[in-house]
């Protein structure tokens, strides 16, 4: 039987969400990949534990994680059964609808039916009676935002969920959810955008300020993007990796010589601060306060607490910011 570290507390700052009561570790677990049955299950379980004994007490899911679709809400509700039933008020569950689950009409995008009939299916596999957190995974160009984010209100009047959140919605549409949900009496709690050194749409498109102005949390996902701010690609494209196979998240022509030029460039930074480039790129997203919560994925206990030693050291000074703006560009 797993028993929790007594100490799970003294490694991670955890961050207020927006203006909301919830805290957040300031890394969060993110079941997208690993957790499904093409992985040993022994690693799925001793993934989560040491998560938990570090002080990452929030685990993110969607409807399609996996794969397949849905096998990392399966995996996590028979670790939740077996080892984290004395401690779900520690934890922090969030799920998602939007992308594809089912055939037909109703089995994507942001209509009442799926919405709602998706988190049915999430509680169903997780063995949980509400989620902390339920999002809207994308924006949905033909249904009516009043729709969506109508949906999402449900599900807290219903007690499905505690909090609602939406990912991958532009700055515009992201005041307009916010807008509708708070005129229903339920606040938009957080976004989850794409955010790293090497993607800063949040930045230049307006979404950080706009989040800064509406009070409401973020967690970014991918702040590794999808591997490449790490030591894996410091030397062209290795065997095995996402960008060497058929991922459609990571394509091999991504890698150019000029992409590792500049990675070597931000590894000799993360050095002089006695970091990896994995830990910069962790600390880089989570600087300043203004991102609640770095999403991290984990292919070994170990990976994973390599990327919670970020938070060692998360001030960056002008010069360093400086020059990872000039080799990004």
């Amino acid at each position: 039987m797993y028993t929790a570290h007594p100490d799970r507390y003294a490694t991670l700052p955890y961050r207020r969400t927006g203006r909301s009561g919830l805290k957040l570790p300031a890394l969060s677990l993110g079941l997208w990949h690993n957790f499904g049955p093409d992985r040993p299950v022994e690693t799925q379980r001793a993934i989560l534990r040491r998560a938990f004994d570090l002080g990452v007490t929030h685990f993110d899911l969607a409807n399609n994680y996996g794969p397949p679709p849905g096998a990392a809400e399966s995996a996590l509700g028979e670790a939740l059964k077996d080892d984290f039933a004395p401690y779900r008020d520690e934890l922090v569950i969030s799920t998602k609808a939007g992308y594809l689950m089912w055939p037909g009409p109703y089995g994507e995008w942001g209509s009442r039916k799926y919405l709602l009939s998706s988190l049915d299916q999430s509680l169903k596999r997780m063995g949980l009676e509400y989620v902390d957190i339920f999002y809207s995974h994308r924006p949905d160009p033909e249904t009516p935002l009043e729709e969506t984010m109508g949906a999402l209100h449900s599900a807290v009047r219903q007690g499905k969920a505690l909090y609602v959140g939406v990912s991958n919605y532009s700055a515009e549409q992201t005041r307009e959810a916010a807008r509708i949900l708070a005129d229903l009496g339920t606040p938009l709690l957080i976004h989850q955008p794409r955010y790293s050194m090497l993607d800063r749409r949040p930045e230049t498109e307006g979404l950080l300020d706009t989040l800064d102005e509406l009070e409401t949390g973020s967690i970014a996902y991918s702040p590794l993007e999808q591997g490449l701010l790490t030591a894996r690609y410091l030397d062209g494209i290795p065997e095995g990796s996402r960008a060497a196979s058929d991922s459609p998240f990571l394509d091999s022509d991504a890698v150019t010589e000029d992409l590792v030029a500049k990675l070597r460039e931000l590894d000799g930074i993360a050095k002089s601060r006695g970091q990896s480039l994995a830990q910069m790129a962790l600390a880089w997203v989570l600087r300043g306060g203004r991102v609640t919560s770095a999403l991290v994925g984990a292919s070994s206990p170990e990976q994973l607490a390599d990327s919670v030693a970020a938070v060692g050291n998360m001030d960056f000074d002008a010069e360093e910011l400086a020059r990872i703006d000039e080799i990004v560009g």
